[in-house]
């Protein structure tokens, strides 16, 4: 640990950067939340990004800190953790995120935080000793298992749509989900504040541990550090993500009303299950795993499969690329910090 050699304002830098991050993250993945209800015109771009941080926030309302714990202790071992190792995860999380940004590619936040924090212990460490295997195998598991179980519930949905409504024309299905697809948003949205900002909770309150005003106890973590990372993953979101909205939208497969709620509500119920049990996944993996599942079920040959397995290259990189970035940013962090 390095809590007597960390001064107020080394802290105070590295929550204000882990906020960063979580406003980054929301402005990021924004357009998860978003795509579809934009892009089937349910609600102008302006009105999509402030009803998807409205929800966002109330998540603070509805999920207890089980992913926060899982970040904070289930990945790396708490004992290995100093400020470098923090600096470097989040330069190396936030890296990734803007370079990812910048070329309008759908990659996950949250995988880059892990991936950050891992490659920042283990450069410290020198080897694999610190991770937590059962934590961090989790969350690896996950990269396959969250877009599968996006895929599986949409398809389902899509297709027990189609039967509810097979005596209806399109055009009169489409009027019943006008309201819907906005609920289905709504319910995503929790689930991406819910699942998302604790990840940057978890972050600051293994900060918290390292610096010595916090313990393992979920207790002692203060409230002021939840209702920030909140604010702050909805005021990103608030501010939107368009260059990944194109992508998640339209380049996947063509979405419309029906389709748009069963996408959305598909990544809803996939993210809330596992937010509930505390796993930490990402709901980029989630959302686009729905969209291929509604897309594969009207017609498999209107999936994009190309733009798609790029997307899956992206997620593969995610973790070694942020974990090396924040490794490079550890060793500068310890000549300079």
């Amino acid at each position: 640990m390095e809590a007597l050699n960390m001064s107020i304002w080394t802290l105070g830098l590295l929550i204000f950067i882990a906020l960063a991050f979580d406003f980054m993250n929301g402005f990021h993945d924004g357009a998860n939340s978003i795509s579809t209800i934009v892009a089937t015109g349910a609600l102008t771009p302006k009105q999509a990004v402030l009803f998807a941080a409205f929800f966002n926030f109330a998540a603070l309302f509805i999920f207890q800190l089980k992913v926060a714990a899982t970040i904070g202790k289930g990945t790396v071992d708490p004992s290995f953790v100093d400020y470098y190792v923090i600096f470097g995860a989040l330069i190396g999380a936030l890296a990734w995120n803007i370079i990812t940004w910048y070329y309008g590619i759908p990659s996950s936040s949250s995988h880059a935080l892990v991936g950050g924090l891992v490659g920042a212990t283990c450069a410290k460490s020198m080897s694999g000793a610190p991770i937590v295997w059962s934590g961090f195998g989790k969350i690896l598991a996950f990269i396959i298992i969250s877009p599968l179980v996006g895929f599986i519930i949409g398809a389902l949905l899509m297709i027990l749509t189609a039967w509810i409504f097979r005596k209806h024309t399109p055009h009169e299905a489409s009027k019943w989900f006008r309201s819907g697809q906005l609920l289905a948003a709504a319910l995503y949205s929790l689930g991406h504040g819910g699942n998302d900002a604790q990840k940057t909770i978890g972050i600051i309150w293994l900060l918290l541990i390292t610096a010595g005003v916090a313990t393992k106890d979920v207790a002692t973590l203060p409230m002021w550090v939840v209702y920030s990372c909140y604010f702050a993953i909805a005021w990103g979101t608030y501010l939107g993500g368009w260059r990944i909205v194109k992508t998640m939208g339209s380049k996947i497969t063509k979405l419309n009303s029906v389709s748009g709620s069963c996408a959305s509500m598909g990544g809803a119920i996939a993210l809330g299950l596992a937010t509930f049990a505390g796993i930490p996944v990402s709901t980029t993996h989630t959302i686009t795993g729905s969209i291929v599942g509604v897309g594969a079920a009207s017609d498999v040959k209107a999936v994009r499969w190309a733009v798609t397995a790029n997307l899956m290259v992206a997620w593969i990189v995610t973790i070694p690329a942020s974990g090396l970035i924040a490794g490079i940013f550890w060793y500068i962090g310890t000549k300079f910090l």
